[in-house]
């Protein structure tokens, strides 16, 4: 089904608000995507200062060709709404009925919000569903801003522990470089990897996967010899059993206990994250060390551990960061807007009779995925089947509907 958002002769509209949720710094589009979408032929309304807090200013956005609204009312009085976390209520209020809203808007889990695009007829366009395939690369937001985490985690412990982290040979004598355990090979953990490496850290890693051995030692790692599984179809990590689940904690509980830094990243979207470290194996470790649990907010990976506050445990300090990603907004930024950007050019009709359209095209194998609500209907099974809704292949199909006019009244 398509169905297409135009200005029938005038410019599409885009808007980008300031975000405005706690710790919050990055931005939804940056001034190099607002001038791909400006030679597009359409307008960009930013919010006043919507950038600053990633280090993009107004002039900025202007010399890329942008407007700059004074209200987040404004910004979200368009065709196409860039965000990066979700609306509030009162901001989705905002959206214009049958309008396009592309954000990361957690639809597995906070069906709520869902709801209510869809009792205004927003097609949401969910940037964590995007398919995690070769063809939609350019558009993981999911990958980009773990690759943002994973750097900014593996900083953060070296700010926090008390060690300095390479090995250096002095008059003073010689210190040993500290010991790093990034237990997760996703993006995120590779990047972790990576990044304590550079730093000059001693690092181990594991994944229950198998093929994450070779990443990890193509960056200089040591894999940790624990039980290993094969991925599901998503390649995600499957549950194992509790022998396996058994043999899994009683090897890494010694690399637990003798790292100086570690570094948790294992979650499956939508699910509460897997628990990876266990009280009894925290208090095994020296005082003075540090865990950074990236999963905190979906439950956690550490026990004890709690969505950003620091909890310490005989001297062990557990940190919850939610905002790792936002702390390097500049750049984490710049790669969320790009995969927003190539996503939305998948929108765009593959002709040039219509420049100034956008279409949600639930056939196309990238952007049909990440479509949760539309026309009146939530169209993603995943998140029917959360709601307790029946499957789409069962469920009457949604209503299409004509095309919305572009002019100032209906934006």
């Amino acid at each position: 089904m398509v169905r297409r958002v135009s200005r029938y002769g005038q410019r599409m509209q885009i808007g980008v608000p300031r975000e405005r949720a706690n710790k919050e710094r990055r931005v939804g589009a940056v001034p190099a995507s607002v001038k791909v979408f400006v030679n597009w032929g359409w307008d960009v309304h930013v919010e006043s200062d919507a950038g600053t807090a990633a280090g993009y200013t107004d002039s900025a956005y202007i010399a890329a060709g942008a407007s700059i609204v004074a209200s987040t009312n404004e910004a979200h009085n368009a065709h196409l709404v860039i965000r990066v976390g979700p609306p509030t209520p009162d901001e989705i209020a905002l959206i214009p009925e049958g309008a396009i809203l592309t954000s990361l808007l957690n639809p597995f889990v906070d069906t709520d919000l869902i709801a209510l695009c869809n009792a205004r007829k927003i097609s949401s366009v969910a940037m964590e569903a995007v398919p995690r395939t070769t063809l939609a690369q350019a558009m993981d937001a999911l990958s980009s801003q773990a690759t943002a985490a994973g750097y900014a985690a593996v900083l953060m412990a070296a700010t926090e522990s008390p060690k300095l982290i390479p090995m250096l040979v002095t008059a003073a004598g010689t210190i040993k470089p500290s010991r790093a355990l990034i237990l997760g090979v996703g993006v995120a953990g590779l990047q972790a990897i990576a990044t304590a490496k550079r730093l000059g850290a001693q690092v181990h890693a594991y994944d229950v996967r198998p093929e994450t051995r070779e990443q990890v030692e193509s960056l200089g790692a040591r894999f940790v010899e624990a039980p290993t599984h094969a991925a599901d179809d998503g390649g995600y990590a499957k549950e194992v059993d509790d022998e396996t689940a058994a043999k899994q904690q009683a090897i890494l509980a010694d690399y637990v206990a003798r790292s100086n830094m570690v570094i948790t990243t294992a979650q499956i979207p939508g699910q509460a994250a897997p628990r990876l470290i266990n009280a009894d194996i925290v208090e095994r470790m020296a005082p003075g060390s540090v865990i950074i649990d990236m999963a905190a907010k979906s439950g956690g990976n550490v026990e004890g551990s709690v969505v950003d506050e620091v909890v310490e445990v005989n001297g062990v300090r557990i940190y919850g960061p939610s905002d790792l990603a936002s702390r390097v907004a500049t750049d984490a930024s710049a790669m969320y807007a790009r995969n927003v950007q190539e996503l939305v050019n998948r929108m765009r009709p593959a002709d040039d009779d219509a420049p100034n359209e956008a279409s949600i095209r639930l056939d196309d194998e990238v952007v049909g995925p990440c479509v949760i609500s539309h026309n009146g209907a939530i169209v993603n099974d995943r998140t029917r089947s959360v709601m307790g809704l029946q499957s789409l292949a069962t469920a009457a199909p949604p209503p299409t509907e004509e095309p919305i006019s572009g002019s100032k009244e209906s934006a």
